[in-house]
């Protein structure tokens, strides 16, 4: 059969974009302010990892460190990804390429409990501790900051540091807030599940 003359035609990456729009599209009950709280994390990250790929591949770096530098970035930019999970239905509902538990729902705690546990450790890193340390010119452990950190650098360099690292002192609250509303929203529907299960049985 020959399709209409007049059919939209979905090329591969129009189908791509349109399965990741799938996956990732927030559930019912997420509202706007949510939805851009949850898209705003991994863009806090981003920058940081900007910053150091460019480093990594400077002069005077060997393979390994250059390696370890360019995984922290993908993993931090992956962690934070992680957060568009916390609005979106895998969050809720394992996907279909899950073995075993594919369209089960996700048991709350196991979504609630390391998010709340990376909000408290993020935002003591980064929001608390790295804001100390700078004001203070230590390192988070307390430790004289050695000449060349980036903060030391001179001029247009250390502002750069500082544009890019900025954001990251965000990533725990944002993700606190989204921990939270997320929290809110699996609570609202086991209530409500539960009253429309005990309507039908009371109808029954």
């Amino acid at each position: 059969m020959q399709p209409h003359p007049h059919a939209p035609v979905i090329t591969r990456p129009g189908r791509f974009r349109a399965a990741w729009r799938s996956a990732h599209e927030p559930v019912a009950g997420v509202s706007r302010r949510i939805r851009l709280v949850a898209y705003a994390v991994p863009l806090t990250v981003l920058p940081s990892g900007v910053w150091r790929l460019p480093a990594a591949f400077g002069d005077g770096i060997g393979p390994g460190e250059r390696a370890y530098v360019v995984f922290l970035s993908v993993v931090s930019e992956v962690f934070a990804f992680t957060a568009i999970g916390l609005i979106a239905r895998w969050g809720e509902v394992f996907p279909g390429w899950v073995p075993f538990l594919r369209g089960r729902e996700v048991p709350r705690t196991a979504v609630l409990l390391p998010a709340a546990c990376g909000a408290t450790v993020l935002t003591l890193l980064f929001t608390c501790l790295f804001t100390v340390s700078e004001v203070r010119g230590t390192t988070v452990w307390g430790d004289d900051l050695p000449s060349d950190a980036p903060g030391r650098a001179p001029g247009w360099e250390a502002a750069w540091f500082y544009v890019c690292y900025a954001p990251l002192l965000l990533w725990g609250p944002l993700l606190a807030v989204l921990t939270v509303a997320y929290g809110k929203r699996r609570s609202t529907r086991r209530r409500e599940g539960t009253v429309r299960r005990s309507s039908e049985e009371r109808a029954g």
